[in-house]
């Protein structure tokens, strides 16, 4: 960690994330059965200051999986169903006009919306119009809302997780590159195997309740979220991070030829940045004091899947974002 006199609290913080981290996924463990990277990779964006965009179908238990980890860390949750009549004012919330019964002055009061909690599960985004999508990611960006010129800020830490359906697309809104260039991570939630499944069934279907422990608090959180932002990073792996979004660009002059053949647009800064930032709170997820390339390789997948964007060369072929991404991580090693 940083050279000061905070150097040993932040080693101390290291250690007892460590601990926090085992804690919570055991509890987690109680209600969810598999998912294990997938609760991984929430976990690194919500202490990256990250939001993630989960696609999957239907019954796959996404709700259930964000409400246990909004319980297991004490912090408020909000389940916000998206739908084409859905208004901006619906999420963020909206004045009202109330009227004191003593004086019977009026006056307008606010009444915040359901995106003012810690947690968000914004469930099926992509069915909502756009511009009550833009209030929804002005607010990710933001971490505040405006109302009748009046800024509010929202409770820290602040998470959103958008889902999408991944079946059906007809009446859908698809969020535009540039948006979900917001979401750090894009996450696909996968069927349960065999044996999982079994577990499941079993558990759902009988009378068993989880006993959910409070493992941590929205200080303590806070807390960690500013220790993941003091890890040191070699610049080998700064560099490393850099080199592969550079890779993805079709106009950078020594990307390898199947980038240009098969890709429109690359990942940008951003995709950089949260290579790093996820690195970093993986590293310091599992004790260490700092990351390596091995970390920002883990990262790649989540971070880069949502920012390549394939042309009709590559959708020819039978070639997607993961094919590409996979590609660069072989010729990376």
């Amino acid at each position: 960690m940083k050279e000061n006199k905070n150097s040993a609290d932040d080693v101390q913080l290291v250690h007892q994330l460590e601990e926090k981290i085992k804690s919570i996924k055991s509890e987690i463990a109680k209600v969810i059965v598999g998912q294990d990277e997938i609760i991984d990779q929430l976990l690194i964006a919500l202490l990256s200051k990250g939001h993630c965009l989960l696609v999957g179908v239907p019954g796959l238990a996404k709700t259930l999986l964000i409400k246990t980890l909004a319980e297991v860390m004490d912090l408020k949750f909000s389940r916000i169903q998206f739908t084409p009549d859905l208004m901006p004012s619906d999420i963020t919330g909206t004045e009202i006009l109330d009227e004191d019964p003593s004086t019977r002055k009026r006056n307008f009061r606010f009444i915040s919306g359901p995106v003012f909690a810690n947690i968000i599960l914004a469930d099926e985004i992509n069915r909502t119009p756009p511009k009550t999508q833009a209030a929804l990611l002005e607010a990710m960006q933001e971490h505040k809302v405006t109302a009748a010129g009046i800024t509010y800020q929202l409770p820290e830490p602040f998470f959103v997780l958008a889902t999408q359906n991944p079946i059906e697309q007809e009446g859908t809104y698809p969020l535009p590159e540039a948006q979900l260039d917001r979401f750090m991570f894009n996450l696909w939630l996968n069927y349960p195997s065999y044996d999982e499944e079994v577990k499941v069934v079993q558990t759902t279907t009988s009378e068993y309740k989880a006993d959910l422990k409070k493992v941590i608090n929205s200080a303590e959180l806070i807390s960690f979220q500013e220790l993941v932002r003091k890890v040191p990073v070699a610049d080998n792996v700064i560099e490393f991070a850099v080199k592969i979004s550079n890779l993805t660009r079709p106009i950078n002059g020594s990307s390898p030829k199947y980038i240009k053949d098969w890709i429109t647009w690359g990942a940008g800064p951003r995709a950089s940045q949260y290579l790093i930032l996820a690195a970093k709170t993986k590293a310091v997820m599992q004790g260490r004091f700092t990351p390596n390339i091995d970390d920002v390789r883990f990262a790649m997948l989540p971070v880069l899947r949502h920012r390549i964007i394939t042309n009709f060369g590559a959708e020819a072929e039978g070639i997607t974002s993961i094919d590409v991404i996979q590609k660069i991580v072989e010729e990376t090693k």
